[in-house]
């Protein structure tokens, strides 16, 4: 018997960052997390080089940013997971769970590689003073390392006409 769960209508992905070269790094647009019961970003890195990435969720009152800061609620620390190499030949898909921090910086070896940062907003963010949107600033790297990021939002509201994310 199947699980009573689907991507699409339990936590559909929104793209915060696509694919691109991040030598100066990125700052991803805001999305609310107002009808989040948990958030995860999931960062993908094809490290090309052996300069590290480093990545940091930033929340903000809006979507344009405003009052943009780290992440720390009443907790200041996101729970992280790593696949330090996801490729068939050599890898893994097995994420491993780092220390939980406000941001993460990948090692030098080039591998292509995933993080995951696990969002719980009523503990990582100042929802109190309404730090409800949330984005992923990488750090400058080398023009050889990709990254791309999706977002996935378990919300309060179940079905295909969710509210938007986009406010």
């Amino acid at each position: 018997m199947s699980r009573p769960f689907s991507l699409p209508y339990d936590c559909p992905p929104i793209n915060l960052l696509p694919p691109a070269a991040d030598a100066g790094g990125r700052n991803s647009s805001y999305v609310s997390l107002r009808n989040a019961i948990k958030a995860w970003i999931l960062v993908t890195i094809n490290q090309g080089n052996a300069a590290p990435v480093t990545l940091t969720p930033q929340q903000a009152t809006n979507s344009s940013g405003a009052g943009a800061k780290a992440l720390g609620g009443s907790d200041l620390a996101a729970p992280i997971w790593l696949v330090n190499d996801t490729s068939t030949a050599t890898g893994s898909d097995a994420l491993v769970p780092q220390t939980a921090a406000a941001n993460f910086t990948t090692d030098a070896t080039t591998k292509t590689k995933q993080v995951l940062f696990e969002l719980n907003p009523s503990a990582i963010m100042d929802l109190a003073n309404g730090y409800d949107h949330i984005a992923l600033q990488t750090g400058a790297s080398n023009a050889a390392n990709i990254t791309a990021a999706h977002l996935f939002i378990l919300g309060s509201y179940r079905g295909a006409s969710m509210p938007s994310a986009y406010v």
